[in-house]
C-alpha cells in the first residue's frame, strides 16, 4: 500500500473508530496524551505517525494496533452500501435498537424482518422476497433467537450450512446470558451476541470482533429502513 494512502487509510481507522464511541476529538487526545491538532492531523491522513503514537491511540480507543492496521487495511471496504438485516419479532425491540442506531448516527440501511421464515425468504430472495435475486446480500444480520413460524437457531443453522452465505456476521440478539443458548449459537456459527435491548455500549463491544472496519457509524443522517413481512 503507497505510503499516502496508508497515512488516510490509517486516519480514516482513528476516526470511524472515534465516531463509533461516540467521542471528540479533544477526548481522544487527552485520552492518549497526544495534542489534539496532532490527533487531526493523523485523521485528515497528513501525518507521520511514530510507533508510540499508534499504540497511544490503539490504547485510547481500547483497540490492539493490530485491529486498528486491520481497520486501516480494509479502509476501501467502507460500509455505506453495507446493509443490515435485523430480525426480531418484538417490533418494540425493534424501535429501541432503530432508536439505539440513530442516537449513534448509524446511516447504513437496516432492513427489518419480522419471523424466521420472512428473514429465510429475505436472504435466499423466495416468497415476497423473490424480486431480490439480483440484490447483494446484507453485510450483517442482527437475529434474534425466539422467532414465530422458523426460530432463529434454524435460521442461523441454515445460513451458516449455505456456501453462499455462511460468511455473512451473524449477531444473535437474546434476552438473557443464557449458556446453554449461547453455546449453541456458537456451536451453529454465530459470530456475536448481544443481550438485548441493543445499545451503543453492547454493540459497539461486539463490532470489533466482526472485521467490519467500524465503517458502520457514518458523520450524520439516518438510513433505518423498515422491509415489513
Amino acid at each position: 500500500m503507497p505510503h499516502v494512502a496508508l497515512k488516510k487509510d490509517f486516519g480514516a481507522a482513528v476516526r470511524n473508530a472515534r465516531l463509533d464511541q461516540g467521542i471528540s476529538q479533544e477526548e481522544l487526545a487527552d485520552r492518549a496524551d497526544l495534542h489534539r491538532t496532532y490527533v487531526s492531523d493523523v485523521e485528515r491522513g497528513v501525518r507521520n505517525v511514530s510507533l508510540e503514537s499508534i499504540a497511544k491511540l490503539g490504547s485510547a480507543l481500547r483497540l490492539s494496533v493490530a485491529a486498528l492496521f486491520n481497520q486501516a487495511s480494509n479502509a476501501e471496504y467502507v460500509s455505506s452500501h453495507l446493509e443490515v438485516l435485523l430480525v426480531d419479532d418484538e417490533r418494540r425491540d425493534v424501535e429501541m435498537t432503530l432508536r439505539a442506531f440513530r442516537k449513534v448516527r448509524f446511516t447504513n440501511v437496516v432492513h427489518v424482518v419480522y419471523d424466521g421464515t420472512a428473514a429465510l425468504d429475505f436472504l435466499f430472495a423466495t416468497g415476497v422476497y423473490e424480486g431480490r435475486k439480483n440484490q447483494p446480500s446484507p453485510g450483517l444480520i442482527l437475529l434474534d433467537l425466539k422467532l414465530p413460524k422458523v426460530d432463529g437457531l434454524e435460521v442461523l443453522q441454515r445460513i451458516k450450512s449455505d456456501p453462499t452465505k455462511k460468511k455473512i456476521p451473524v449477531v444473535v440478539l437474546t434476552a438473557s446470558n443464557n449458556a446453554r443458548d449461547i453455546s449453541e449459537c456458537q456451536r451453529l456459527g454465530a459470530d456475536g451476541y448481544i443481550v438485548k435491548p441493543v445499545g451503543f455500549k453492547n454493540f459497539s463491544e461486539v463490532t470489533p470482533l466482526l472485521k467490519l472496519g467500524w465503517a458502520l457509524v457514518k458523520a450524520n443522517g439516518n438510513g433505518a429502513h423498515e422491509t415489513d413481512a
